[in-house]
């Protein structure tokens, strides 16, 4: 050892991308090392854990290379940062914040630390303002709010990219005080890709510059063939950024996540490699709390105008909700978005099944003065018709439709024109009064008799009105 640099030439072996450093003192958890395997060429790393014997120490690079007779590990003596600035939008980054792009290092305002801290419940405010998606099954029945952890559970080759790029395209917030049908303030954009090819890549690079996106967006891209390592990263580095430029800059921030399942698969891989016991399907048993550190940095905090909106994006193996990625995500985020696949094969866009979809905190961003009184009446109604209709459907799969009553035939009807109608709609951009007006035309269909949730003077206001059912 060397006391003045700190080196160590005390590797003992190497397990995948893990290395063990023997004798090592005055060492610190998440301390961040360099591994030099010759003069100008160095790998970086972190520490994992320290025991009585080793240091174990993850490598980000990978090490396929590294000779353990002659490579020498350098003490770092700081956990793990990042320079930020608001330079960072318009540029396309690494998943562990070097430039990707071809254009020089950003020069930084602040280095933070990447790790942060999840919002302490006492200063944490709670999320507010409607914030439009321009997406109807969303906006009309799963309302995303400002500050709000919303997910969106997608199935293997289900178009969950390209909802998730929709909505960084067409988001806003609108507030109480916002004129009736405008768009409202924009968001500024952070987006984080684990684990995603390279034409996933080209794709989101290619769409948000087209659509003007891109001066208000910076990317942090992990591709598939980069180290599994940078994957545990990627999303800590993206919400440092984003906590930066919201609570230091007061800016609305947008936080896309894509693919958490990509960053459970990293973490599973580290385990075992590791030697860890292994949880549920081979995942370590502090999953949970991994996934808590990284979703619960989002938010509101009293005193500070900025926020944090997030949508982590995951796929669930063979469909599968019940798998631990899911599970786990739905017990600390604040509902879920479930993409179908039956819808998807109907060739409706965006395939959003509503009855298995949620969104627990949508009472806050709706109503008079945020959207419109009857929002929430109107979500329901159309909910419980659209979960009757299904009945019905599943039913005439039997008795087929020769043994359904009329009433039934209309809950039919209702069903295959809320799917097409609402829920089918193209990339279109719809307002949140275009929203509802179509939901009204659709309530048209039924009888005033079905329409059990929703109050007299709605019905007498809306239903007997010309509403344009717009496609």
């Amino acid at each position: 050892m060397d006391l003045l640099t700190r080196e160590f030439q005390t590797i003992s072996y190497i397990s995948g991308p893990i290395l063990f450093l023997e004798k090592v003192r005055k060492v610190s958890m998440g301390e961040m090392v360099s591994v030099i395997l010759s003069p100008g060429d160095e790998k970086r790393g972190q520490v994992l854990k320290i025991t009585e014997r080793h240091a174990i120490i993850q490598v980000l690079e990978g090490t396929s290379n590294i000779d353990t007779l002659r490579a020498k590990v350098r003490l770092g003596g700081e956990v793990a940062k990042i320079g930020v600035s608001v330079e960072m939008l318009g540029r396309i980054l690494n998943g562990a914040g070097e430039p990707r792009d071809g254009y020089p290092p950003i020069i930084p305002e602040k280095r933070m630390e990447i790790t942060g801290f999840p919002i302490n419940p006492v200063s944490r405010d709670k999320p507010s303002d409607f914030i439009q998606t321009g997406i109807s099954s969303i906006d009309g029945l799963n309302t995303l709010v400002r500050g709000q952890k919303l997910p969106i559970f997608s199935g293997a080759g289900l178009p969950a990219n390209e909802i998730a790029a929709q909505i960084v395209r067409q988001a806003s917030i609108r507030q109480a005080h916002d004129e009736k049908g405008g768009e409202g303030r924009q968001f500024a954009v952070v987006f984080g890709a684990m684990g995603i090819t390279s034409r996933e890549a080209f794709y989101f690079m290619k769409g948000f510059e087209e659509t003007g996106v891109m001066d208000r967006t910076v990317l942090f891209i992990n591709l598939a063939d980069d180290p599994t390592i940078e994957r545990l990263f990627t999303p800590r580095i993206a919400l440092t950024a984003a906590e930066y430029l919201a609570f230091e800059l007061d800016m609305d921030i947008l936080v896309v996540l894509t693919d958490m399942a990509n960053y459970c698969d990293a973490l599973r891989e580290i385990g075992s490699v590791r030697e860890e016991i292994p949880g549920r399907r081979g995942y370590p048993g502090y999953m949970y709390t991994d996934l808590a550190t990284i979703y619960e940095r989002a938010g509101r905090i009293r005193g500070k105008r900025g926020s944090i909106t997030l949508l982590p994006i995951l796929t669930m193996p063979d469909d599968d909700i019940t798998h631990p990625i899911p599970d786990l995500t739905g017990y600390i985020t604040e509902g879920q978005i479930v993409l179908s696949r039956q819808l998807w094969k109907k060739d409706i866009y965006p395939p959003v099944d509503v009855l298995p979809s949620l969104s627990r905190l949508m009472n806050l961003g709706i109503g008079g003065g945020k959207t419109r009184e009857d929002h929430r009446n109107l979500s329901d109604q159309l909910y419980s018709l659209y979960a009757k209709g299904r009945d019905v459907r599943k039913l005439s799969t039997i008795v087929g439709e020769e043994g359904l009553n009329e009433l039934d035939k209309k809950y039919m009807n209702f069903v295959n024109e809320f799917e097409k109608r609402f829920i089918g709609q193209g990339e279109v951009n719809r307002t949140i009064e275009e929203t509802l007006s179509i939901g009204w035309g659709l309530l048209k269909l039924m009888p005033k008799s079905t329409l059990t949730r929703i109050r007299k003077d709605f019905i007498e206001r809306y239903y007997g009105t010309d509403i344009s059912n717009q496609a």
